[in-house]
């Protein structure tokens, strides 16, 4: 009783806080928004300002128009770009998702010689620059002839995203927190170590699967170098390398520029969008696991 009387004696005596107390707090926060949304709004109102504005400084367009998405769809093949960056991003995810979580699985839940040595030497890879890779990437596609044909091709953009260190690791460290006990019940009531794998233990990891997919979709949907380096006929570029190569065609054509970054973005925003509940806990889950 006398506790209590002192908490609330001290809750009457604490002075009532203003409600004007994160105001500053909140400012700070406006206004790193804002700097960071002002090249994408700037990107977005250029590319609907004829080209008669373009050179004006006005940051609303006098006379909105469409006419560049238009010219820019009709005179590239945005659209084939786009399904080319969703095929390679797509596949590299799936094969991600699969493989990574394989390996995981079992450097997390099976005792065999080496397996901490392996486990090393897999983290180890993450400290190896990509730009260091690149030339036994090219060296490795050139001699099995993959950009020679356009199955070979998109063969050759997917293989290096086809299994990823760090899915690996974070998939091992999501999945050493599932109870064992769980997964020896199972094979006492007779499942095969796959189906433990498939029906037990992935639903457990749910978490991070989804933030494996999303991450490892975005950067592969957004990859430029080893596309940029390995795609030689314009029709199979992905979308941020077409986007870059018209940006050079284009000149100073800004609203043309401006139109096809916009119509890049647009997905990657999508996915932010719908998705932004899992990259939150994605971000927060891989923090807290690794």
């Amino acid at each position: 009783m006398l506790q209590q009387a002192d908490v609330q004696a001290t809750a009457q005596a604490a002075p009532p806080r203003s409600r004007f107390a994160h105001l500053p707090l909140y400012l700070l926060l406006f206004g790193g928004a804002a700097l960071t949304l002002f090249p994408f709004a700037w990107m977005l109102l250029t590319s609907l300002k004829p080209f008669a504005e373009l050179f004006s400084l006005t940051f609303w367009p006098q006379s909105p128009t469409v006419a560049n998405y238009a010219e820019v769809i009709q005179k590239t093949e945005y659209l084939r770009w786009f399904l080319n960056s969703l095929l390679v991003a797509g596949v590299t995810t799936l094969s991600v998702l699969f493989f990574d979580s394989l390996v995981g699985y079992t450097l997390a839940k099976f005792e065999f010689p080496g397996k901490n040595l392996i486990f090393l030497l897999i983290l180890a890879t993450l400290m190896i620059p990509t730009e260091m890779l690149i030339i036994p990437w090219y060296v490795g596609v050139v001699k099995l002839k993959l950009t020679l044909s356009d199955p070979g091709a998109y063969l050759s953009v997917m293989f290096p995203g086809l299994m990823s260190a760090f899915g690996v690791f974070l998939m091992r460290q999501f999945f050493d927190s599932v109870p064992n006990d769980l997964l020896e019940a199972a094979r006492i009531d007779g499942m095969g170590e796959f189906a433990i794998f498939r029906k037990v233990a992935l639903p457990l990891v749910r978490p991070a699967l989804a933030s494996l997919a999303i991450f490892t979709f975005l950067g592969n949907y957004n990859a430029f170098l080893w596309p940029l380096i390995v795609i030689q006929k314009p029709e199979l570029r992905t979308l941020p390398v077409g986007v870059a190569l018209f940006s050079g065609e284009a000149g100073t054509q800004w609203g043309l520029i401006m139109a096809a970054s916009s119509l890049a973005v647009v997905p990657v925003l999508i996915v932010f969008a719908v998705f932004q509940k899992q990259i939150i806990e994605g971000i927060v889950l891989t923090g807290l696991k690794g």
